[in-house]
């Protein structure tokens, strides 16, 4: 099993949820973050002074799923997430060693 980790624009948040669930995706953890790559943030002007945002809101996605669907996963994340400006995210792949559903006890690929 492996998890991706991925890192996006909010406004994309529909379309990669959307190309997920067409490749059979069926579950994910969404939230709510700040950040900041190589584009370091950006000021802004409000009430006349400029101030620096160093962190952007992004949305990280939390997908676990088996070997199988990892390719096609992360090929949908990156077509639905890319603008092809700055700022289009990252995605991570690490591996899962185990996983439980609580509600049956069931383990591994079946908990997913």
């Amino acid at each position: 099993m492996k998890k991706i980790e991925a890192i996006i624009k909010p406004f994309k948040l529909e379309e990669v949820k959307d190309a997920l669930a067409e490749i059979g995706v069926e579950g994910m953890t969404v939230t709510e973050v700040k950040g900041f790559g190589r584009q370091k943030g950006h000021t802004e002007i409000y009430r006349g002074s400029e101030y620096t945002v160093d962190f952007l809101p992004k949305i990280k996605l939390e997908i676990v799923l088996t070997d199988a669907l990892l390719e096609q996963a992360i090929a949908a994340v990156v077509k639905a997430a890319k603008t092809g400006k700055i700022g289009d995210g990252k995605v991570f792949v690490s591996n899962v060693e185990e996983a439980v559903r609580i509600r049956t006890e069931e383990t591994g690929e079946r908990a997913v």
